[in-house]
């Protein structure tokens, strides 16, 4: 293994240990003391992880590995909304986190995640264009799509209709669970299908895994996946629970910590990976495993809640309150808002700029008309762009069932040629 690699592994390793020794020890001083050393745990492992699965690509290529990836990416946030989901089965009150945990960590990739790519693409874009003389209106302001990216655009677009649903019905139904969960397999055999862009580059502890010899490499990626969903499996419970009575012991709304601290932990390094593909100019792989993970969070993740439930001892359907289906709607317009300013390939820093602000304005805007009205301004903006790409609606919405999926390229680029482009 290389120095560089097993000095980061051992030091993600160190910060993990104590979570360790107090979960087999039974350990649990207090809620917040918890709060810290399982959270740090979950956040060191989550690095680990994210390092196995960008170097997973060496040996899965195309648009499944970005898949996989954003699947692999998101196991923290699984283990603690499932956590939650399983709970609630026998303790009602553990109903509402499920659902915080997921609204919160979907709406801080779209509304953050997406922007911080976007900006990072485009500065490291115009830094180049300058460097060959490049000046004024001729530097570029968006970061285009490869035409591949329909598929994930148009299942994305049709999870974001349906997710009304949930708040319509005030509860996740079984039935919906189990749509949701199949639309999610679906959407992985067509990215199978997704014909491969040419060869993978790697970033960080990523490129020092794919450097490696085969054999030592998917080694190495096992032993790193083990170890790490270990890791997040055995501090997930108690960090779940520290979050809860960290609330309590500190004064602040436990719903407010679920929502936003708990995603904060286990969204870090997918972002920070996400960025990594930005400097390196490889936008649209970046933003590729971010839509990617926001598929999966609206498919598989919200469709195994109401699953955790019944299995923790709950009926077919997890409730939500009327809080939660705010939460649901604001999270569902947000999601339609961003499919509306990507679905013309096209993604540009005023669209990334509205994204970022109308996500911090909802820290401002807490009460129950406030985020109903935030709810419609999205809907709104988002009804503008559609009909401005009304043109890419019908070919957005049908990628998914097409026979023959668009060259990774996309028109206008050669077969093979990176698409990791600005225009």
């Amino acid at each position: 293994m290389p120095p560089a690699l097993l000095r980061r592994i051992v030091i993600q390793l160190t910060i993990a240990a104590p979570a360790i020794v107090f979960r087999l020890a039974g350990f649990a001083p207090h809620p917040v003391i918890d709060l810290v050393v399982f959270g740090a745990a979950v956040v060191a492992a989550s690095f680990i992880l994210a390092w196995a699965a960008e170097a997973a690509q060496k040996d899965i290529s195309g648009a499944l590995a970005i898949a996989i990836l954003a699947l692999i990416a998101v196991l923290p946030e699984y283990a603690v909304d499932l956590y939650y989901a399983f709970r609630s089965g026998t303790d009602p009150a553990y109903e509402q986190f499920a659902a915080a945990n997921m609204t919160g960590s979907n709406r801080l990739l779209l509304g953050f995640g997406w922007p911080l790519v976007i900006f990072v693409a485009l500065f490291v874009a115009r830094r180049a264009a300058r460097s060959r003389g490049v000046t004024g209106s001729r530097l570029p302001v968006a970061l285009r799509l490869p035409g591949s990216s329909r598929m994930d655009i148009g299942v994305l677009a049709i999870v974001a209709v349906l997710a009304f649903i949930i708040p319509l019905m005030g509860e996740i139904a079984m039935i919906v669970g189990i749509a949701l969960i199949l639309i999610f397999v679906a959407y992985l055999w067509r990215a199978s299908r997704v014909p491969d862009s040419g060869e993978e580059e790697f970033v960080g502890m990523a490129a020092h895994i794919a450097e490696m010899p085969e054999r030592r490499r998917r080694i190495t990626v096992v032993s790193m996946f083990v170890g790490s969903a270990t890791v997040i499996l055995l501090s997930a419970a108690p960090f779940a629970d520290a979050l809860v009575d960290s609330g309590s012991s500190l004064g602040i709304d436990s719903y407010y910590l679920v929502q936003w601290l708990a995603p904060l932990a286990s969204e870090a390094p997918e972002f920070i990976i996400a960025v990594l593909f930005a400097l390196r100019g490889m936008g649209t792989a970046a933003i590729g495993t971010l839509i990617a993970s926001k598929i999966n969070q609206w498919t598989l993740l919200v469709g195994s809640l109401p699953i955790a439930h019944f299995f923790g001892g709950g009926g077919t359907a997890l409730a939500l309150d009327a809080r939660q289906v705010e939460e649901f709607v604001l999270t569902a317009t947000q999601t339609v808002l961003g499919v509306a300013i990507i679905v013309g390939l096209r993604f540009h820093r005023w669209s990334a700029l509205a994204l970022v602000t109308l996500f911090a304005v909802q820290f401002i805007v807490t009460d129950t008309s406030g985020r109903y009205v935030l709810s419609i301004i999205h809907l709104v903006i988002a009804v503008a762009l559609l009909v401005a790409h009304r043109q890419h609606i019908v070919p957005t919405l049908a990628a998914p069932f097409r026979r023959s999926l668009p060259d990774p390229a996309g028109p206008g680029h050669p077969v093979g040629e990176k698409t990791h482009s600005t225009v």
